[in-house]
Protein backbone atom coordinates (compact mmCIF):
# COMPACT_ATOMS: atom_id res chain seq x y z
CA UNK A 1 0.00 0.00 0.00
CA UNK A 2 1.72 3.02 -1.03
CA UNK A 3 1.68 6.21 0.74
CA UNK A 4 -0.68 9.15 -0.65
CA UNK A 5 0.32 12.79 -1.00
CA UNK A 6 -0.59 15.18 1.77
CA UNK A 7 -2.76 18.20 1.23
CA UNK A 8 -3.64 20.91 3.40
CA UNK A 9 -7.54 21.29 3.66
CA UNK A 10 -10.29 22.76 5.17
CA UNK A 11 -11.98 20.11 6.38
CA UNK A 12 -12.28 19.62 10.42
CA UNK A 13 -12.18 16.54 11.71
CA UNK A 14 -14.61 16.27 15.03
CA UNK A 15 -15.09 13.04 15.78
CA UNK A 16 -13.99 9.91 15.54
CA UNK A 17 -15.69 6.24 15.56
CA UNK A 18 -14.10 3.21 15.54
CA UNK A 19 -14.66 -0.34 14.06
CA UNK A 20 -13.84 -3.08 16.58
CA UNK A 21 -13.39 -6.46 14.94
CA UNK A 22 -9.86 -6.26 13.19
CA UNK A 23 -9.40 -2.80 13.67
CA UNK A 24 -9.34 -2.44 17.73
CA UNK A 25 -8.42 -5.64 18.60
CA UNK A 26 -7.25 -9.01 17.02
CA UNK A 27 -10.69 -10.85 16.40
CA UNK A 28 -10.40 -11.39 12.99
CA UNK A 29 -7.60 -13.80 13.75
CA UNK A 30 -9.54 -15.30 16.22
CA UNK A 31 -12.81 -15.61 14.15
CA UNK A 32 -11.08 -17.54 11.50
CA UNK A 33 -9.53 -20.00 13.83
CA UNK A 34 -13.45 -20.19 15.12
CA UNK A 35 -14.85 -21.25 11.96
CA UNK A 36 -12.60 -23.54 11.34
CA UNK A 37 -13.51 -25.44 14.35
CA UNK A 38 -16.97 -24.92 13.41
CA UNK A 39 -16.70 -26.52 9.81
CA UNK A 40 -14.28 -28.92 10.78
CA UNK A 41 -16.95 -30.08 13.76
CA UNK A 42 -18.76 -30.47 10.42
CA UNK A 43 -16.29 -32.70 8.49
CA UNK A 44 -16.29 -29.43 6.53
CA UNK A 45 -12.99 -26.69 5.39
CA UNK A 46 -13.95 -22.60 6.64
CA UNK A 47 -13.44 -21.66 3.06
CA UNK A 48 -12.09 -18.53 2.17
CA UNK A 49 -13.83 -16.71 -0.25
CA UNK A 50 -17.10 -17.42 2.29
CA UNK A 51 -15.25 -16.15 5.10
CA UNK A 52 -14.43 -12.90 3.11
CA UNK A 53 -18.34 -12.89 2.52
CA UNK A 54 -19.08 -12.57 5.86
CA UNK A 55 -16.54 -10.33 7.70
CA UNK A 56 -18.08 -6.82 8.76
CA UNK A 57 -21.51 -8.16 8.65
CA UNK A 58 -23.71 -8.41 11.45
CA UNK A 59 -24.71 -12.01 12.93
CA UNK A 60 -28.08 -12.61 11.16
CA UNK A 61 -26.48 -11.76 7.93
CA UNK A 62 -23.23 -13.37 8.73
CA UNK A 63 -23.95 -16.83 9.93
CA UNK A 64 -26.78 -16.59 6.75
CA UNK A 65 -24.11 -16.04 4.41
CA UNK A 66 -22.24 -19.62 5.80
CA UNK A 67 -25.49 -21.66 6.16
CA UNK A 68 -26.49 -20.51 2.36
CA UNK A 69 -22.89 -21.35 1.12
CA UNK A 70 -22.71 -25.16 2.85
CA UNK A 71 -25.67 -25.87 3.04
CA UNK A 72 -26.02 -26.02 6.48
CA UNK A 73 -29.17 -27.31 8.95
CA UNK A 74 -28.65 -25.18 11.58
CA UNK A 75 -30.03 -22.00 12.47
CA UNK A 76 -27.65 -18.81 12.74
CA UNK A 77 -28.66 -18.27 16.41
CA UNK A 78 -27.82 -22.07 16.83
CA UNK A 79 -24.42 -21.36 14.96
CA UNK A 80 -24.19 -18.37 16.76
CA UNK A 81 -24.70 -20.06 20.51
CA UNK A 82 -21.67 -22.46 19.12
CA UNK A 83 -19.02 -19.99 18.33
CA UNK A 84 -19.45 -18.57 21.09
CA UNK A 85 -18.92 -21.26 23.26
CA UNK A 86 -15.37 -21.88 21.19
CA UNK A 87 -14.77 -18.01 21.74
CA UNK A 88 -14.98 -18.43 25.38
CA UNK A 89 -12.24 -21.05 24.94
CA UNK A 90 -10.00 -18.80 23.04
CA UNK A 91 -10.13 -15.32 24.77
CA UNK A 92 -8.60 -14.97 28.12
CA UNK A 93 -5.59 -15.69 26.24
CA UNK A 94 -6.00 -15.00 22.62
CA UNK A 95 -7.24 -11.42 22.66
CA UNK A 96 -4.94 -8.49 22.13
CA UNK A 97 -5.24 -5.19 20.70
CA UNK A 98 -4.20 -4.20 17.47
CA UNK A 99 -0.40 -2.34 16.22
CA UNK A 100 -0.68 1.19 16.73
CA UNK A 101 -4.04 1.37 18.86
CA UNK A 102 -2.58 2.76 22.41
CA UNK A 103 -0.74 5.21 20.94
CA UNK A 104 -3.26 6.63 18.37
CA UNK A 105 -6.38 6.75 21.19
CA UNK A 106 -3.43 8.73 23.41
CA UNK A 107 -3.56 11.25 20.88
CA UNK A 108 -7.47 11.48 20.50
CA UNK A 109 -7.80 12.06 24.56
CA UNK A 110 -5.46 15.01 24.37
CA UNK A 111 -7.41 16.26 21.53
CA UNK A 112 -10.36 15.99 23.31
CA UNK A 113 -12.25 14.27 20.40
CA UNK A 114 -15.48 12.63 21.07
CA UNK A 115 -15.04 9.03 20.19
CA UNK A 116 -17.48 5.47 20.02
CA UNK A 117 -17.04 1.94 18.77
CA UNK A 118 -19.54 1.20 16.16
CA UNK A 119 -19.45 -2.72 15.79
CA UNK A 120 -21.65 -5.30 13.91
CA UNK A 121 -20.64 -7.82 17.17
CA UNK A 122 -23.21 -8.40 19.83
CA UNK A 123 -22.93 -5.48 22.40
CA UNK A 124 -22.10 -9.08 25.14
CA UNK A 125 -19.40 -9.59 23.12
CA UNK A 126 -18.36 -6.11 22.07
CA UNK A 127 -18.47 -5.27 26.34
CA UNK A 128 -16.66 -8.30 27.10
CA UNK A 129 -13.83 -8.11 24.65
CA UNK A 130 -13.01 -4.17 25.11
CA UNK A 131 -13.45 -4.33 28.97
CA UNK A 132 -10.53 -7.76 28.97
CA UNK A 133 -8.07 -5.55 27.00
CA UNK A 134 -8.65 -2.32 29.04
CA UNK A 135 -9.90 -0.38 27.02
CA UNK A 136 -14.15 -0.56 26.99
CA UNK A 137 -13.70 3.23 28.99
CA UNK A 138 -11.93 5.02 26.31
CA UNK A 139 -15.08 5.90 24.55
CA UNK A 140 -17.72 7.46 25.04
CA UNK A 141 -20.42 4.37 24.05
CA UNK A 142 -20.54 1.91 22.16
CA UNK A 143 -23.23 1.19 19.02
CA UNK A 144 -24.13 -2.54 17.80
CA UNK A 145 -25.90 -3.81 14.99
CA UNK A 146 -29.13 -4.18 17.53
CA UNK A 147 -28.98 -0.23 17.94
CA UNK A 148 -29.86 -0.01 14.21
CA UNK A 149 -32.79 -0.57 12.02
CA UNK A 150 -29.57 -2.18 9.37
CA UNK A 151 -26.11 -3.41 9.70
CA UNK A 152 -23.45 -2.58 7.80
CA UNK A 153 -22.98 -2.12 4.75
CA UNK A 154 -25.79 -0.09 5.56
CA UNK A 155 -24.83 3.76 6.79
CA UNK A 156 -27.31 3.52 9.86
CA UNK A 157 -24.85 2.43 12.78
CA UNK A 158 -22.36 5.71 11.19
CA UNK A 159 -25.68 8.13 10.78
CA UNK A 160 -26.26 7.30 14.48
CA UNK A 161 -22.72 7.73 15.70
CA UNK A 162 -22.74 11.31 14.02
CA UNK A 163 -25.86 12.11 16.30
CA UNK A 164 -24.73 10.80 19.34
CA UNK A 165 -21.74 12.47 18.90
CA UNK A 166 -23.34 16.10 17.99
CA UNK A 167 -21.29 16.22 14.59
CA UNK A 168 -21.86 16.60 11.34
CA UNK A 169 -21.37 12.85 9.50
CA UNK A 170 -19.11 14.93 6.87
CA UNK A 171 -16.86 15.94 10.11
CA UNK A 172 -16.40 12.57 11.44
CA UNK A 173 -13.57 10.31 11.50
CA UNK A 174 -14.60 6.52 10.65
CA UNK A 175 -11.68 4.20 10.84
CA UNK A 176 -12.47 0.53 9.21
CA UNK A 177 -10.34 -2.29 8.33
CA UNK A 178 -13.46 -3.91 6.00
CA UNK A 179 -14.89 -3.49 2.82
CA UNK A 180 -18.20 -3.91 4.47
CA UNK A 181 -17.40 -1.43 7.19
CA UNK A 182 -15.96 1.07 4.49
CA UNK A 183 -18.99 1.07 2.52
CA UNK A 184 -21.39 1.72 5.57
CA UNK A 185 -18.96 4.83 6.44
CA UNK A 186 -18.77 6.47 2.82
CA UNK A 187 -22.69 5.64 2.55
CA UNK A 188 -22.79 7.81 5.69
CA UNK A 189 -20.90 10.76 4.07
CA UNK A 190 -18.30 10.10 6.75
CA UNK A 191 -14.31 10.75 6.41
CA UNK A 192 -13.51 7.00 6.13
CA UNK A 193 -9.85 5.86 6.19
CA UNK A 194 -9.71 1.97 5.72
CA UNK A 195 -6.91 0.20 7.65
CA UNK A 196 -6.86 -3.51 6.40
CA UNK A 197 -5.57 -6.47 8.23
CA UNK A 198 -4.43 -9.70 6.82
CA UNK A 199 -7.85 -11.28 5.96
CA UNK A 200 -9.10 -8.02 4.69
CA UNK A 201 -5.93 -6.05 2.83
CA UNK A 202 -7.36 -7.36 -0.67
CA UNK A 203 -10.34 -5.06 -0.45
CA UNK A 204 -12.18 -3.51 -2.66
CA UNK A 205 -12.25 -0.37 -0.02
CA UNK A 206 -14.19 2.00 -2.88
CA UNK A 207 -15.09 5.24 -1.06
CA UNK A 208 -12.05 5.10 1.15
CA UNK A 209 -9.76 8.69 1.27
CA UNK A 210 -7.15 6.68 1.50
CA UNK A 211 -5.77 3.53 2.75
CA UNK A 212 -3.31 2.83 5.81
CA UNK A 213 -1.11 0.22 6.97
CA UNK A 214 -1.93 0.34 10.70
CA UNK A 215 -3.28 2.53 13.21
CA UNK A 216 0.56 3.96 13.45
CA UNK A 217 -0.27 5.70 10.12
CA UNK A 218 1.49 9.42 10.99
CA UNK A 219 -1.31 10.68 8.57
CA UNK A 220 -4.57 9.73 10.65
CA UNK A 221 -2.75 11.56 13.93
CA UNK A 222 -2.54 14.61 11.04
CA UNK A 223 -6.17 14.69 10.55
CA UNK A 224 -6.71 15.12 14.34
CA UNK A 225 -4.08 18.66 13.46
CA UNK A 226 -6.73 20.50 10.81
CA UNK A 227 -5.01 18.55 7.99
CA UNK A 228 -6.97 16.45 5.49
CA UNK A 229 -5.13 13.93 3.37
CA UNK A 230 -6.17 13.20 -0.19
CA UNK A 231 -5.76 10.13 -2.36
Amino acid sequence: MGKQAIDNLSTKIEAIAFDMDGLLLNTEDLYGEVGEILMARRGRMYREEVRQRMIGLPAPQAFGVLIAAEGLQETWQALQRETDEIFEELLPTRLALMPGLEELLDHVECQRLPRCVATSSTRSFATRALTQVGIFDRFDFVLTAADVPRGKPHPDIYEEAARRMGVDAGSMLVLEDSPTGTRAGVSAGAYVVSVPNAHTQHGPFDGARWIADTLRDERIRRLFEKRIVEA
